[in-house]
């Protein structure tokens, strides 16, 4: 049941992409035949204490080499969720779950096509599970992340919907965080601070550049994932007047400027070590990381999901 670790060599030297996703390819299938193993054990020992939780086991190793693209596990898991959906023991809370992590499985078979036909069809798998359970906090946190994936009128719409909504006061409070930011498209944007490294950084002096303000944390997984691509950007097109801002919600500042000197992350770091209570997130109602937003050479934000085809997006703003 214990996946294999990142290979020794990964700590010092980081992985290329297609290493990355050779080793998650193995790792999908292992957990397969791990599925395969607790399948034998109960067929061949029905009677047996522990038959109940080898069927668990298959369903929880199936689920997990779906999760990392092993494709051919995808018509049993779906049979194994059809069969356990109808088990009348199940409450509510599981079978939610199982809805749940249905429509996320639907939703990355859309990855190939972008982030946006991914976030299309978690949105609409969202709306059917909120049919089915109303009263689910959990849907409007779904709605909630389809809100943040979205742009312009359409983010707000679903911002406004939950708020209108029963949703928690937490996830309404979220939602209030992203109306904030969506106020701040289109207008000069206040960035002003000393840098981990002592360089003075202020974005509103940096007009003429197009500005990555970059939102994150070396504890983020998604964020780290991104820093390849982020990189490519910036050695590309640094010399054409495109910088990078970096606001970091490490607690340890150590941590940071260790991770930044291995990675070769040359542009200035904004460092307070509060986390989440980070000085710009909480100006900028930033509630959910890596946020990457796009500054033009006016000063003013333009885009805020830098995150999606961040090379090209740079290249047309500075062609301005």
């Amino acid at each position: 049941m214990r996946p294999p670790a990142p290979p020794a060599e990964w700590q010092t030297n980081s992985p290329s992409a297609e290493e990355i996703e050779k080793f998650q390819q193995r790792q999908g299938k292992l957990a397969a035949e791990a599925a395969d193993k607790a399948k034998d054990f109960y067929t061949r020992y029905p009677d047996h204490p522990k038959a109940a939780e080898a069927h668990k086991k298959e369903y929880e190793m199936a689920s997990i080499a779906a999760r990392l693209g092993y494709t051919d596990i995808e018509p049993r898991l779906a049979a194994l969720e059809a069969e356990h959906s109808k088990d009348p023991s199940l409450d509510e809370d599981q079978r939610f779950e199982l809805r749940a992590r249905a429509v996320q499985r639907k939703a990355m078979k859309k990855q190939s096509e972008g982030m946006a036909a991914v976030m299309a069809e978690f949105e609409k798998g969202a709306r059917e599970l909120q049919k089915e359970f109303p009263k689910r906090a959990e849907v409007y946190g779904m709605l909630l992340e389809a809100a943040s994936n979205a742009e312009g009128d359409k983010a707000r719409r679903l911002a406004q919907e939950i708020l209108d909504s029963p949703a928690p006061e937490e996830i309404k409070d979220n939602a209030k965080g992203l109306l904030k930011k969506l106020d701040a498209v289109g207008k000069p944007i206040a960035i002003q601070f000393a840098a981990v490294d002592g360089r003075e950084v202020d974005v509103s002096k940096l007009q003429g550049k197009v500005v990555l303000v970059d939102f994150w944390a070396t504890w983020c997984g998604p964020c780290v994932a991104e820093v390849p691509n982020v990189r490519a950007a910036y050695e590309k097109l640094h010399p054409k007047g495109f910088e990078i801002v970096g606001i970091s919600f490490d607690q340890e500042k150590e941590a940071l400027e260790k991770f930044v000197a291995k990675e070769k992350m040359t542009w200035p770091q904004y460092f307070d070590g509060k986390g989440w209570q980070n000085q710009f997130g909480r100006q900028f109602g930033i509630n959910g990381i890596p946020a990457m937003w796009l500054v033009d050479k006016k000063g003013v934000l333009r885009d805020m999901n830098g995150r999606e085809d961040l090379a090209e997006k740079v290249e047309k703003l500075l062609a301005e």
